[in-house]
């Protein structure tokens, strides 16, 4: 807020606030889950000195992929039980640890909730993470692409619509059906979200993660069932838990704008009732919804997205252009 008490139309918490408003406005309530993908490193101060993974309680340095790995999980089972303690200590949940594809890189599950209450604990959980790791001699980093022979690091969302007077999942039918809503909010998906991909890819090590050809990163809005190809996933679940999974935004955003973003496509796509395409069964080809996969291309399609400028807020939306326009030049 500014001194007179006005809501600062263009910081991130307030512009997701806002979205959400646009939801509630309608008698929804909008549910997401985050899922923070990060690397423990070995501590790195010499920018000329290769990032590596840092060596775990069994005085090995881990080098091999093992996703779901329990042994890796527990090699760094004291960092992980720190974060946990942090965690219990400031009133946060956490869902579930996983060992992810790269060396040394973890996934944390948070539980489903508010866009606003979550995007506060990403916030929260990025610090306690980073705390965590620096009382066992390690670093961590949200970067995206942190290392060039490692796979990049995610943000996945899970979103979902319930009826804010009876908690009934929007997305399914009364007799379990998917409903409109949950394909227009697919088809919003697939439309603007390409428009909107700077404020989910931030930065230019950003997009080293999508071109990454080992790295599982999406590189397109197709739509499919459980499909990890395509940049939105709908998981199996029962029609009560019906959601889509949000699969290219990287672990670099700022988790309210990641929220806002997701939430603001997918509500155009209800509100001008936005038919998706077909959903993909197996690898989409090259032309199956594209993202831009540089900076200066994605924040291009941005300056022309109007409907996205709409929902999130014409200020907001220049502010953030300039902003990362003058980061390019300097970089």
């Amino acid at each position: 807020f500014s001194q007179d008490g006005k809501s600062i139309d263009f910081a991130p918490r307030q512009v997701l606030k806002n979205v959400v408003t646009l939801y509630r406005d309608r008698g929804w309530a909008p549910v997401v889950s985050p899922e923070l993908e990060f690397y423990l490193i070995k501590p790195n101060t010499d920018p000329n000195e290769p990032i590596e993974a840092p060596v775990g309680r069994t005085g090995r340095r881990r080098t091999s992929r093992q996703s779901y790995s329990m042994s890796a999980v527990d090699d760094y089972g004291p960092v992980i039980d720190t974060i946990y303690q942090f965690a219990e200590d400031a009133g946060l949940a956490i869902d579930t640890v996983i060992q992810e594809d790269g060396a040394g890189q973890v996934e944390i599950n948070l539980t489903h909730g508010d866009p606003v209450l979550l995007a506060d604990q990403v916030f929260y959980f990025k610090r306690i993470i980073r705390e965590a790791a620096l009382n066992h001699e390690m670093f961590a980093t949200f970067m995206a692409k942190p290392m060039r022979d490692q796979p990049g690091s995610a943000m996945h969302v899970h979103q979902s619509i319930v009826d804010a007077a009876t908690g009934k999942n929007l997305f399914s039918n009364p007799d379990g059906t998917e409903s409109e809503i949950f394909r227009h909010f697919i088809g919003g998906s697939q439309r603007y979200l390409p428009e909107a991909l700077p404020l989910i890819a931030p930065y230019v090590n950003s997009y080293r993660r999508f071109l990454d050809e080992e790295s599982s990163a999406p590189t397109n809005f197709a739509w499919g069932y459980d499909n990890r190809a395509t940049g939105l996933r709908v998981p199996n679940a029962d029609a009560d838990n019906r959601r889509l999974e949000h699969r290219v935004v990287g672990v670099d955003a700022n988790p309210y704008l990641a929220m806002a973003v997701g939430l603001a496509c997918g509500y155009l796509g209800v509100v001008k009732r936005v038919e998706p395409g077909p959903a993909e069964a197996g690898e989409p080809d090259d032309e199956s919804y594209p993202i831009p996969l540089t900076l200066d291309e994605a924040l291009t399609v941005f300056e022309e997205a109007q409907d996205v400028h709409d929902v999130l807020g014409q200020r907001f939306c220049m502010i953030f252009d300039e902003v990362k326009r003058e980061e390019m030049r300097l970089f």
